[in-house]
């Protein structure tokens, strides 16, 4: 079932503020954009009946087809050849070393040449995320080809996963936090971990020993808490949406300074 463009939100009967999240096709959107490197999956012409999975590198055109530089001698080539029907697997780059926590992307539909008359575009969209390929880009071998998804899966992680549309993919646009977030990961985690503690109080009632920053977008963030009973995770969305690196920060002071004036005015009452 297609993801609505309208942002989801968390459903958790226990949190008493639920946050925006943005919607599986931004995510899936995002997620391409940040990776490079898929699995694209073939109907195999020498094994019949049979999926074919080779590593491929991609680029993204404007609407989010993954663009392909494949050689006629490489297998895959030779069975889109025969069937254009293909899957392209992706993972999250960005994801700690948990493969079924971790999210990742499904893109199935049919693959085809790229036209002519979008030769040049696919060509400086590919070179610009692989440099190296430009010392084989004009070998009379290689060609451009392009997936056009039909649907996609996306999951993100555990209870999070559904179908995205194609239509809903391609008005999509990634997240403008994308290039950010590792940074913006990083920098609370090894700075603030008092800061997301009074966070987590203030806006879900959470009294938590430890608390670690997991993800971040345009309209808020998860924390992975630690409390005596259980670790858990929460979403806390931001006062407005943010969209650069600066209007995050912004935000996460103004959202420190209220926690803490609100932990100030309890103490005193």
């Amino acid at each position: 079932m297609a993801q609505p463009r309208k942002h989801a939100y968390t459903t958790a009967p226990q949190d008493p503020n639920p946050a925006a999240e943005t919607t599986f096709a931004e995510r899936a959107r995002t997620m391409l954009s940040l990776s490079q490197v898929g699995v694209i999956s073939t109907h195999s012409v020498h094994c019949e009946g049979f999926p074919f999975g080779s590593t491929m590198p991609y680029a993204l055109d404007a609407i989010g087809r993954p663009l392909f530089l494949i050689s006629a001698m490489a297998m895959h080539t030779k069975n889109l050849r025969e069937d254009p029907r293909a899957s392209l697997f992706v993972t999250d780059p960005t994801a700690a070393f948990d493969p079924l926590g971790a999210g990742r992307l499904t893109l199935v539909g049919s693959a085809e040449p790229v036209p002519e008359e979008d030769l040049d575009e696919a060509r400086a969209l590919y070179l610009s995320r692989h440099e190296n390929a430009s010392y084989y880009v004009d070998f009379a071998d290689f060609s451009f080809w392009r997936l056009n998804p039909s649907e996609l899966y996306y999951v993100g992680g555990f209870g999070v996963m559904g179908w995205i549309q194609a239509d809903d993919f391609q008005h999509a646009v990634a997240d403008p936090l994308a290039e950010a977030a590792a940074g913006i990961l990083q920098h609370m985690n090894d700075d603030h971990a008092a800061a997301m503690l009074d966070i987590a109080y203030a806006e879900k009632e959470i009294v938590a020993s430890e608390a670690k920053m997991t993800a971040v977008d345009r309209l808020g963030f998860h924390l992975r808490l630690k409390t005596p009973e259980r670790v858990q995770s929460v979403r806390i969305g931001f006062p407005h949406e943010v969209r650069s690196y600066d209007e995050c920060r912004q935000a996460l002071v103004a959202m420190v300074k209220q926690a803490r004036s609100d932990k100030e005015s309890r103490n005193d009452g």
